[in-house]
């Protein structure tokens, strides 16, 4: 089965980073573009990022742009999210996702509270 375990998320200070990671597996990760989302409290889940198959291309959203930066292992079949300059608005749960199949598959999030 598809399996996709986000780690890395905690409280930390505005100004400060923090690298996520997203375990997959029971997929060929290599063969599949691999995406972040955020969804902030009371707010609709928003992209974030993408990573091509082997790293060779990103996007980001405006949002994101500068301080954010998406990278993968295929080595490991994990994919990352460093994230710096935390600003409070930055607060939410961060998702990884691929799609597969014509179907979205979510790993459970992990939280990132951005707080003094």
């Amino acid at each position: 089965q598809v399996q996709l375990v986000e780690s890395g998320g905690g409280l930390v200070q505005p100004g400060g980073s923090l690298r996520l990671s997203c375990a997959a597996s029971g997929f060929t990760f290599s063969s599949y573009a691999m995406s972040w989302y955020r969804q902030a409290l009371g707010k609709e889940r928003e992209l974030v990022a993408t990573i091509g198959k082997t790293g060779g291309w990103t996007n980001y959203a405006d949002s994101a742009k500068g301080r954010f930066t998406i990278s993968r292992d295929n080595s490991i079949n994990t994919v990352y999210l460093q994230i710096n300059s935390l600003k409070p608005e930055d607060t939410a749960v961060y998702y990884c996702n691929v799609g597969l199949r014509g179907m979205d598959y979510w790993g459970q999030g992990t939280q990132v509270t951005v707080s003094s």
